[in-house]
């Protein structure tokens, strides 16, 4: 049986340490970041099981990094932090955490908040950050985006349009959902808004409506990516 496969994202290397003790003894595989921004890739590229992360790491705040693996990927995120007022707590779990514990812990209550977490989703559950259609490569975690071995300089919106059609790749999107997604709710009958980005991803990715490669358009339903 494989082990379930723990990120620490923590600055401290006395705190990784003996949390990748704990880990090990408790039948955990152990990642270990010092940084948020290697977090976010090690997460991003190794797909780990759960995350176990600090809230004050030297590079970017936590609650960025927590944000940033939200964008693509509902692995269970613990938090790992000496701060322990109430307004920061309901910040990090408003950012997608899914539990806060407060520096110094139990080492049995901190393993069996994370037995927890992992029940509510099962081990070798993989979402990768880096998905392909056909030529046209998408990187959930950089951004970053290219077709036909070019770059494809995405606007913010632009991006997550298709983020979205790529997490649903193969299937129907609906105008509403990709317009309350992108947008916002106040948004969700604007479809002009997205007819615009749409033109404009596809003429970024080379892609012809009348003859596409990646995007279809469903006539007044929505659009569908063409799938792995």
């Amino acid at each position: 049986m494989n082990q379930p496969r723990i990120l620490i994202i923590e600055d401290e290397a006395p705190i990784r340490r003996f949390l990748t003790i704990a880990l090990g003894a408790g039948g955990f595989e152990v990642l270990e970041a010092e940084r948020g921004r290697k977090g976010i890739e090690l997460a991003a590229v190794l797909a780990p099981d759960a995350v176990l992360l600090d809230l004050g790491l030297p590079d970017i705040d936590g609650k960025a990094v927590i944000a940033s693996i939200r964008e693509w990927s509902q692995v269970p995120i613990l938090v790992l932090s000496v701060r322990d007022g109430e307004a920061e707590k309901i910040a990090a779990l408003d950012a997608g955490a899914d539990d806060y514990v407060t520096k110094p812990f139990a080492t049995g209550e901190l393993l069996a908040r994370l037995r927890a977490a992992l029940r509510k989703r099962p081990i070798g559950t993989i979402e990768k950050a880096e998905l392909t259609f056909g030529t046209l490569e998408i990187n959930l975690a950089t951004r970053f985006v290219r077709a036909d071995g070019r770059e494809a300089k995405l606007t913010r919106k632009e991006f997550d349009v298709l983020a979205l059609l790529a997490r649903h790749s193969g299937r129907l999107v609906g105008h509403r959902q990709l317009l309350t997604t992108v947008w916002g709710t106040a948004h969700a009958e604007d479809t002009h808004y997205l007819r615009v980005a749409i033109g404009h991803i596809r003429e970024k990715l080379g892609d012809d409506a009348a003859d596409p490669r990646f995007i279809i358009t469903e006539p007044g339903v929505g659009y569908r990516l063409l799938g792995e």
